[in-house]
Parts: C-alpha cells; sequence; structure tokens
C-alpha cells in the first residue's frame, strides 16, 4: 500500500517537472517565433500546461480548489485563443 502511494507520488511529481520543463520550451517558442501563429500557438501551449499542472497539484496536495483554478484558466485560455486567431485572420480587435 506504502509503495503503490509512493510510487504514485512520483509519477505525479515527475509529470510536473515534466510540463514545467515543456511549459518553458512553449515560452521560448512565444517570445521567438518566427511568425505571429507561432507565437500564438506557443502562447496557447502555455496555458493548457499551466491548466494541467494545477489539476496536477489538485489530484497531488487533494486541495480541490486547484480543480477551480484549472477550468478558469481553461476558459479564459480558451477565449484568448479565439480572440488572437481572430485578430490575426481579420487584423482587428474584438469589439
Amino acid at each position: 500500500m506504502v509503495a503503490e502511494l509512493f510510487s504514485f507520488t512520483l509519477l505525479l511529481t515527475s509529470a510536473l517537472i515534466l510540463i514545467s520543463i515543456l511549459t518553458l520550451f512553449c515560452g521560448y517558442r512565444a517570445f521567438i517565433g518566427p511568425t505571429v501563429p507561432d507565437r500564438v500557438i506557443g502562447i496557447d501551449a502555455i496555458g493548457t500546461n499551466i491548466t494541467a499542472i494545477a489539476i496536477l497539484l489538485a489530484i497531488l496536495t487533494s486541495f480541490d480548489h486547484f480543480v477551480l483554478v484549472g477550468l478558469v484558466l481553461a476558459i479564459i485560455g480558451f477565449i484568448s485563443t479565439i480572440a488572437a486567431a481572430n485578430y490575426i485572420s481579420e487584423s482587428e480587435v474584438i469589439q
């Protein structure tokens, strides 16, 4: 029982570290991306990774409020992606 709990905690911690590293790579793409769509994709991937980090922290710490934070971040990320895609396609800000 204790060994299973330790391996599950180790798995979640490894996933958190991996997603954090991938978020740094997405940050590189967001800042250095050669085109504007590359930057938008990088920023969208950062939002998705941060949502995954919040959910993994909720599972790891059994603190349910991180799930709500993850949901709010996912909604904000979705809306900002739509706004950025509209801006790129029509070159105007949503009114």
